[in-house]
Parts: structure tokens; sequence; C-alpha cells
């Protein structure tokens, strides 16, 4: 999860800047038919069967949903808000997710641990500041895409045990590919040229992006969801990092304030998963 989590972060600061040189469906179809092109080689050279009838699952659809709707939404989070912001919302991804673990799964989660899913709640609409002047309506993004980033996590677990991993990432990517497709239809924009720049930063961002999704995959199919997904929250300090160094944004209060409530969070229902009688 650790290596994911660091993956993602250099993927998110790629993407961010390759959108400054192309529109974002066509970031998003590029991204997808890179990534499932180099899945459909794994899935092939591992002797997996492409088509299956556990690919139309339920759960696969849902995944496939899901899997759009986070893509889409933080992607266009990642072009319009800094990139500190997006990924300290994103954190709210874990709390989601083992709160939603313990309700579809059946997984034990004690009050303690709803207690601090609250207090990590609590610490995003601190960094979102709702109802003020510093509120920024685009952070909604990166909350719909938190959201799904999270059905995706739950609907992986779910999926078919049959399906692989780079299967799972084939459909996966297959279906951002799709969405940067409609959403490029929708916004009406024509796709560009890539120019050298372009290209080196898209290049980098599926080959990293490639990586951290496998990894996510084999940590969200593998243990108990509630003590795994805390370690997302390392993903914060390396995208904070990122952000501060290559794109010269800057921590407010409110955001360093809330930041600790949602990893403070993370590690207590870290610590409590580990104990008898939560």
């Amino acid at each position: 999860m650790i290596t994911a989590m660091a993956a993602f972060a250099v993927e998110d600061a790629l993407v961010k800047a390759v959108s400054h040189h192309l529109p974002v469906g066509q970031i998003l179809t590029l991204f997808g038919m890179g990534g499932a092109t180099i899945f459909a080689a794994i899935a092939h050279r591992q002797g997996d069967a492409l088509l299956t009838p556990d690919v139309l699952s339920t759960a696969m659809k849902i995944r496939v949903l899901f899997e759009i709707t986070g893509r889409l939404f933080y992607i266009l989070a990642l072009a319009l808000i800094p990139l500190a912001t997006a990924t300290v919302i994103l954190q709210a991804t874990p709390l989601v997710v083992v709160a939603s673990a313990a309700l579809i799964f059946g997984e034990r989660v004690g009050w303690r641990r709803w207690a601090a899913i609250g207090i990590g709640l609590a610490g995003v609409l601190i960094i979102l500041r709702p109802g003020t002047e510093g509120f920024s309506p685009l952070s909604i993004l990166a909350v719909i895409g938190m959201f799904g980033f999270a059905g995706r996590d739950l609907a992986s677990r779910a999926a078919p045990r049959s399906l692989s991993t780079a299967i799972l990432g084939l459909y996966g990517f297959l279906a951002l590919a799709a969405a940067g497709l409609m959403f490029s239809l929708w916004q009406g924009q024509a796709f560009r040229l890539p120019d050298g720049p372009a290209t080196l930063l898209m290049t980098g961002a599926i080959l990293v992006g490639l990586c951290a999704y496998s990894s996510l995959m084999k940590a969200m199919r593998t243990g108990d969801v509630s003590a795994v997904t805390p370690f997302r929250y390392t993903r914060l300090l390396f995208g904070v990092a990122l952000g501060l160094m290559f794109f010269d944004e800057k921590l407010t209060t409110n955001m360093l304030i809330g930041s600790a409530l949602v990893v403070l969070s993370g590690l207590f229902i870290l610590w409590r998963g580990k104990q008898r009688g939560d």
C-alpha cells in the first residue's frame, strides 16, 4: 500500500503537469489506452483469459462505474486545484472504505473506530471550509473522486477471485479510456498532437500509474480491509511534498489541522483494528 501511495503521488504530479499541455479528456483516453495495453500484455503472458463470464459480474460492472467516477473527477481536480489540496481530500478514502467494509462485508468496527471515522471526516470539512469565503466549489471535484475511488476499492474486494490483478487493471483502464472519450465529446474539445514534453509526461504517468495500480489491487485483495487501508495516508506526505517542491503551493492552517485529524484518525483505526474487543 505504501508503494502504491508513493507511485500515485508521482502520477498525480505528472498528470497535473501534462494538464497544462493537453485537454483532460485526452489525458484520460491516453492514460486509459496505455494502461489497458500493458495490462492486456501482462494478462496474455500469464495465460489469463481476457473475457470470461466473471468479467461481466455485477461486482465488476459496479467497479467500472466507480472507476470512471473516481478517475474523471479526480483528474479534473488535479487540473483545477492545488495538488496538495486534492491529495489531502483524497485521504478521506480510507475512512469511507473502512465504514463501508463494516456495513457491506460485515467487518468488525467498534464504536471507537466509528468515532475516529467521524473525527477524520470533520478534518475534511475543516480543509474544505464550506460556507466561508475560502471555500472553493472546485474542491468538490476531489470529494466526488474520493468517493469513486472508495467504491472501486470495495468493488475490487467483491470481484470474483478468478480475476487476476492484470484483468482488473485491463478493464479499469479500458473504462478510463471510454470515460475520456465521452468527456471529450461532451466538452467538445478536440485532441491535440502531444509535443515532446507532453509525451514524456504522459509516458511517465502511465508507467508509474501501472505500478501504483498493481500494488493497490494486491493490497486491497489481501488481508483485512480495515487494517490495510490506513496506510493510504502516506500518500499525503508524498503528494504535499511534490506540490510544495514543483508547483510552488502553500499549506494553510486549516489544511494542516484538517490533515492532522485525518491522519491521526487513520492511525487510530489501524491500531484499534489490531486490538481485541474493539
